[in-house]
């Protein structure tokens, strides 16, 4: 197959996002559309996934006017698709309800049976996941338990990277790395752990096939190829998880690199070639988007959802407005405390319980300390996945930032200093999306491997933030006083 342009979709829960990549991977357009989110009970969230092609097909064909490229000139589209969602498929591939999502905890009774059946020691060593209801299994089991006739007239339960494939082109799969966060994969087989579907009462004939990331799971049928504004000989990869797409966005193919992706949540990366299994709850192993590796990751706590909330709060105009405070406060913010967990926490422990909170304030303390506090928590947190990476023994390398944090020089900066890394901005605006993209021209043909792919896409800007020792020193002590916090605010909580 000759050389062409490729597309890749960053498929989240607040947007769908789109690049178009030529044949020697250069970003030549971004393109976006919103997508909305529904919570019809506390806990719960719900999306149509009619929104997800809508979206689709909106930022697939402004990215093509946008880069002056035609839809036949595109020979492969890809997808970086957010993980743990659960959409009910009849035998056609239409939804029979709204979809079940990553920030869905409505399946805490499910995963508390399946971990008591299994044991949590068992379900560990199997699965390398923490026991925990954000993971597709357990919702699953929730359809099964609470809306038993839809599951009878599913033909499968799909990830939401699985129900768009069945759409493009009409095979429902899915990659490793999304099969890997359900609960009922088996990380060290491949494979769908006959005991783990068995203990969850799923029929395992509705769970979709597994292939690799890159591997073609299709051709555009002719509806979504003119919804697309593509032609039918378009290739459809069956494409990963964000979270490792934008791990291979931001180049990290081997062990050692710590990839930090600043998005409404943080997720905090690693590539490894052994499964790492975590006794204090900390981190998972995936499998990762390049096939037969593993990612070691916590899946991320409130980051940019953090200074989107204290930006509305206070009234500011947009996130710039916090960052231009932030600036204007000395490190440390003169004692003011900030712990990322305004919906949970994933970081130094998982509890879906806690709740965030400020400490240490003052008279004559404005919305610049505040807004530092905020920037400085968030880096706090990000110390804790660092810290566990270490002790496990895996990500020893710099830090890479990917996402819109990327921007902000002051957060660069205050991430070295508090982790002691050198951290390294992603040049690429949506990283998540190009590596869905470089995984549709491995599709392609254009690249034999992903590593290929990244060595030739992946861009890293000269300039390193090296921790500065005076600041790294204060922010030691900050890191005590934020870990004192965090158990103090979760024990009254208890």
């Amino acid at each position: 197959m000759s050389a062409a342009h490729v597309i890749g979709a960053d498929v989240g829960s607040q947007s769908v996002k789109a690049v178009l990549m030529d044949p020697g991977g250069a970003v030549l357009a971004c393109a976006g559309r919103p997508c909305s989110m529904a919570h019809p009970h506390s806990g719960w969230a719900e999306q149509r996934p009619e929104d997800w092609r809508e979206a689709l097909a909106g930022a697939v064909q402004e990215v093509c006017r946008a880069a002056g490229v035609a839809g036949g000139e595109v020979a492969a589209l890809g997808l970086a698709s957010q993980v743990d969602g659960v959409v009910a498929l009849d035998d056609n591939g239409e939804a029979l309800r709204p979809a079940i999502i990553w920030l869905d905890r409505r399946a805490e009774d499910q995963a508390e049976r399946f971990v008591a059946q299994v044991g949590p020691r068992r379900l560990a060593q199997l699965t390398g996941l923490q026991p925990d209801a954000s993971h597709s299994g357990p919702k699953a089991m929730w359809l099964a338990d609470k809306e038993p006739d839809t599951v009878h007239r599913a033909r499968w339960l799909a990830p939401v990277g699985g129900y768009l494939t069945g759409w493009l082109c009409g095979e429902v799969v899915q990659d490793h790395a999304n099969a890997s966060s359900t609960m009922l994969y088996d990380i060290a087989r491949r494979d769908w752990s006959p005991e783990l579907v068995a203990a969850a009462g799923l029929d395992p004939a509705q769970l979709p096939a597994i292939l690799p990331a890159h591997a073609t799971a299709g051709m555009l049928s002719s509806a979504a190829a003119r919804a697309l504004g593509l032609s039918s000989g378009c290739a459809v990869a069956v494409g990963t998880g964000d979270d490792h797409a934008a791990t291979v966005g931001a180049g990290a193919h081997e062990p050692g690199v710590v990839v930090d992706v600043t998005g409404t949540a943080e997720p905090v990366t690693t590539p490894a070639a052994k499964a790492v299994i975590d006794g204090e709850g900390l981190v998972e192993t995936h499998a990762h988007a390049i096939d037969r590796m593993l990612l070691v990751e916590n899946p991320g706590f409130v980051s940019g959802g953090s200074t989107a909330w204290l930006a509305g709060l206070l009234g500011m105009a947009s996130q710039g407005e916090l960052f231009e405070a932030a600036e204007q406060a000395r490190p440390g913010s003169d004692g003011v405390l900030f712990l990322p967990a305004l919906s949970g926490a994933m970081a130094p422990r998982w509890n879906a319980s806690m709740r965030g909170c400020f400490a240490g304030l003052a008279l004559g303390q404005d919305a610049r300390q505040l807004s530092r506090a905020v920037l400085e928590g968030c880096a706090y947190a990000l110390r804790d996945v660092v810290d566990r990476f270490d002790a496990l023994g895996v990500g020893a390398g710099e830090l890479r930032v990917v996402g819109g944090g990327a921007r902000s020089r002051l957060w660069m900066q205050i991430k070295a200093d508090v982790t002691g890394r050198p951290v390294r901005r992603v040049l690429c605006e949506e990283a998540t999306a190009a590596g869905a993209a470089m995984l549709a021209a491995v599709a392609a043909g254009n690249f034999a491997s992903l590593p290929e792919a990244m060595a030739h896409v992946v861009a890293l800007d000269d300039a390193v933030f090296e921790p500065d020792p005076l600041r790294a020193r204060l922010y030691a002590v900050g890191y005590e006083r934020y870990r004192a916090l965090f158990d103090a605010v979760e024990e009254t909580l208890a």
